[in-house]
């Protein structure tokens, strides 16, 4: 990243927090509402607390998905607006941010897991059917993930009737997503790799390097890559799109 003379370096903050634990009456809520509501009861409620920045309505969220989710660890902070499907098909770590506004669409039949200290910029959108998010994961406001595309197979009918094909995506650990990112089906994003602002990822990303642009291409290496092979030409650096 180039320098700025005139910004300032500030430490961080959601990175370094420690995840606090939940107010005492958040996890016995939880397993009250497990034993009474089913998941469309639970759904139902939760559209009454949606909104809301206010202590209490993040704390009914963060029961409600305690409640529906396959798990939930401490600390969830859950904005408001933000919708999803399927929560059942989901496992969340401790001190997961999610941003308001943000969708996360699952599957009947899918898996979604967020791991610990992952942060989710608001008006994200995941298409979280078969997704991994893995520990310490920073993803931009606006950024989108698709695990699944429609095969247009065959052409004789509308693409939306055809087949859903859908792709495991990965993002590793310490990566970092970009505002208004968009990662494709089918792609790993690399243990600490950075992928830029508004870039579209058609391809595995390597762990440590910097990715941009349309379809996203290695522009430089946060350090040599692991097998200290050299720098990539602007010939090479065309394998990642």
């Amino acid at each position: 990243m180039s320098s700025n003379p005139s910004g300032r370096i500030v430490p961080a903050v959601h990175g370094l927090a420690r995840v606090l634990d939940d107010p005492p009456f958040v996890d016995t809520l939880a397993k009250w509402l497990k034993t009474k509501l089913s998941g469309q009861g639970l759904a139902d409620l939760y559209t009454r607390h949606m909104l809301g920045d206010d202590d209490f309505n993040a704390s009914l969220r963060a029961a409600i998905w305690a409640a529906a989710a396959r798990r939930v660890g401490r600390g969830l902070h859950v904005g408001s607006g933000v919708g999803f499907t399927h929560l059942d098909t989901f496992e969340i770590g401790d001190g997961v941010f999610i941003g308001a506004q943000s969708y996360l669409q699952g599957r009947f039949d899918g898996t979604c897991v967020i791991g610990d200290h992952v942060w989710i910029g608001p008006q994200s959108y995941f298409d979280a059917r078969n997704l991994v998010i893995e520990e310490y994961v920073g993803w931009g406001p606006g950024a989108r993930v698709l695990g699944s595309t429609h095969t247009g197979v065959p052409v004789d009918v509308p693409i939306v009737q055809t087949d859903l094909a859908i792709a495991p995506v990965r993002i590793e650990a310490w990566a970092d997503v970009g505002t208004n990112a968009v990662v494709l089906p089918g792609v790993t994003v690399g243990r600490g790799s950075i992928v830029g602002a508004g870039a579209v990822v058609t391809r595995d990303v390597p762990p440590f390097a910097v990715v941009a642009g349309v379809p996203a291409r290695v522009i430089r290496w946060r350090s040599h890559p692991p097998d200290h092979a050299p720098l990539p030409s602007c010939e090479t650096a065309a394998t990642v799109e």
